[in-house]
């Protein structure tokens, strides 16, 4: 009898599923649960159907290229080895491969990113900027050496000769792509040296179109302050460019035609708007031609002189009218002024003290009104019709509530006369 260490045991039948064939290279088909993206970029999940369930880890090195992104729920397909975990001492399957089921990997993560940008709001028509309609210079994003600047040079060039073209070159399919159609959309963007600009390429497959279905490339579309126009050369589907873009264009040539604007369509459009103007200033004069001569056949310009006969003869009038208009408001305002001479005649001090009535005050200006403010040998001014007295009080009796008079007293150490 043999005795192994437990290690021993792993390690022997983790070399035994490593040599099994169908171990190998396996294919499983399951549902991903308890999906988790670690930190180092390793993704660690769950595989399961109905009758049973399978640890399955992607490292890093394959994890970034997944176009999607999984989650628990999805059914996939994932390819790869199934070893032992020596640790654990659990089996679980290495995947290389994860392909979604029921739906292509690429369709699956065009899906999920347009959903994820669609809630974020770039799709959004309230973000749609107007096209100009004569732009002073077209910024082309694309290949230098592809069928799309071709067509787009040949069509601008057939159409308006004078509007330049700034081509800024970039790759349109491979890892780097898009990068550099991003950077290429801020770069022309920020320089401000065309109106508007077009992005895209000729036609080709899912795969071949996939730079403009980047995140960074619909971004920095959404971002632009410029207008853009995206020319990815399919007809029927859709790339997330189209959805960012300002306009889509079914091909690169419609591009150039949506943005350029057909020189002999402007000389029409002008000439139409010269003769309009023409008739509407030609229509304007002759109502103005009418007016000055009704102004001319008017009394005012044509008989002047009858103008000025009435104005005079309403002038003579009211000279006539208005010394008599003077005298009677004179005497009005001379009536009016006896009446209030009259009043103030009647209620002034004045006319008291003529019928032998006097004011006495102190000699601090107070007026005396009752015998009891003041007292004996107190010195006091007595204001008469014509002239003033200094008097000095001998008594000063006051009526009591009962009608009896109580004389007041002089203050100690005062001289009273009597």
């Amino acid at each position: 009898m043999t005795v192994l260490t437990v290690g021993a045991v792993t390690r022997y039948i983790k070399n035994l599923m490593e040599q099994d064939e169908t171990l190998r290279e396996v294919f499983v088909r399951g549902e991903i649960s308890n999906f988790k993206r670690h930190y180092s970029g390793h993704c660690y999940f769950t595989l399961k159907d109905s009758e049973a369930t399978l640890r399955a880890v992607m490292f890093r090195g394959r994890a970034q290229f997944l176009k999607f992104e999984p989650k628990d729920g999805l059914k996939v397909i994932a390819g790869g080895q199934i070893s032992l975990f020596e640790r654990d001492g659990q089996y679980q399957l290495y995947v290389e491969q994860l392909i979604p089921e029921g739906m292509g990997e690429l369709s699956l993560a065009f899906a999920q990113l347009k959903d994820k940008l669609t809630a974020e709001g770039l799709f959004e028509e309230s973000r749609k900027k107007p096209l100009p309609l004569l732009p002073a210079a077209v910024g082309i994003v694309t290949s230098p050496t592809g069928a799309a600047v071709r067509d787009i040079v040949t069509v601008a060039k057939r159409r308006h000769p004078g509007v330049p073209l700034v081509l800024f070159p970039v790759q349109v399919q491979g890892p780097e792509a898009p990068g550099q159609i991003a950077a290429a959309i801020d770069r022309l963007d920020r320089s401000q040296l065309v109106d508007v600009m077009i992005v895209g390429r000729g036609g080709g497959s899912l795969e071949e179109l996939w730079a403009f279905n980047d995140e960074r490339v619909v971004r920095a579309i959404a971002a632009a302050q410029t207008p853009v126009v995206s020319a990815v050369g399919h007809q029927t589907d859709y790339t997330l460019a189209d959805f960012a873009a300002d306009r889509r264009a079914a091909t690169p040539s419609q591009a150039a035609e949506l943005v350029v604007p057909d020189v002999r369509e402007l000389i029409k459009y002008l000439t139409a708007m010269r003769t309009t103007l023409h008739s509407r200033m030609q229509k304007l004069l002759e109502n103005r031609r009418a007016r000055l001569e009704r102004c001319l056949d008017s009394r005012v310009f044509s008989r002047p002189e009858s103008l000025l006969a009435d104005r005079r003869q309403l002038v003579d009038g009211l000279m006539q009218r208005l010394p008599q208009a003077l005298r009677a408001l004179v005497l009005a305002k001379q009536h009016r002024l006896s009446l209030a001479a009259e009043k103030l005649t009647v209620l002034s001090p004045l006319g008291v003290l003529a019928r032998g009535y006097s004011i006495a005050r102190t000699l601090d200006g107070e007026v005396v009104r009752r015998a009891g403010a003041v007292f004996p040998g107190q010195l006091l001014d007595v204001v008469l019709h014509r002239g003033a007295l200094t008097v000095q009080v001998l008594t000063a009796e006051e009526d009591e509530e009962n009608g009896e008079k109580a004389p007041r007293a002089a203050k100690p150490g005062q001289q009273c006369m009597f």
